[in-house]
């Protein structure tokens, strides 16, 4: 391992707006994040596979009203992050390491009033389909974790993926679908995310793919 990458996991160990194995809040933060972990008692806002975090760290400078969560298992990503956030001073940030499978270890039913999936892996191959953070699988825990009328976004650039998503929405009797388009900086919502873009979405935006984007909550 790298001398860089052993200097950000020792920053993140010192870091208190990283949650991650091996901090004592990594144990009591279920259920407690505003509790324990944030100054302000605001409605928790998540998002899954944050990377370097530029989403979540821009939405809690355009939203003080709100608590925002990024969940990487990767800490050299969540470095990153947390840096800007910690030396931006923003209050309303934090970072939890850990894989998305296990979020419900870190979150109680109901506590979470939004889960954001930016640009995640597509996991094109048929024999990967439950591991899409839009399967069936992935729903369910989702639904349990989300407040009454929680919302969940989604944002890829993968036709497939987005496609797939539309299916399996589609499929359920127990989803309304808020927005969905397949070019969002053509859509009537292009300005609702104030311009704040990840690695990935400028990357792709490019390279000239239009970006997807679906809305929809549990009914």
């Amino acid at each position: 391992m790298g001398r860089k990458k052993l200097e950000r996991f020792k920053q993140n160990e010192a870091n208190p707006i990283v949650v991650q194995p091996g901090k004592p809040v990594f144990e009591t933060v279920k259920g407690n994040w505003n509790k324990i972990q944030f100054e302000k008692d605001l409605p928790l806002v998540v998002e899954l596979a944050c990377g370097r975090g530029e989403f979540t760290v821009g939405l809690a400078r355009e939203y003080p009203r709100n608590n925002f969560i990024g969940v990487d298992i990767k800490g050299s990503r969540i470095w990153k992050g947390s840096t800007i956030a910690s030396e931006s001073g923003l209050t309303n940030v934090a970072f939890l390491r850990t894989q998305i499978e296990l979020l419900s270890d870190a979150f109680e039913e109901g506590e979470i009033s939004e889960i954001w999936i930016t640009f995640p892996d597509p996991r094109p191959k048929d024999r990967d389909e439950k591991r899409r953070l839009t399967s069936p699988k992935f729903l369910e825990m989702f639904k349990k974790l989300l407040v009454k009328r929680g919302v969940i976004h989604l944002k890829t650039d993968n036709t497939g993926l987005y496609e797939y998503t539309q299916m399996v929405l589609c499929a359920r009797q127990d989803v309304k679908v808020l927005k969905d388009t397949s070019d969002f900086y053509r859509s009537p919502w292009k300005d609702d995310h104030h311009g704040i873009m990840t690695r990935y979405e400028k990357m792709f935006m490019e390279k000239g793919e239009s970006i997807k984007y679906l809305q929809f909550m549990f009914t």
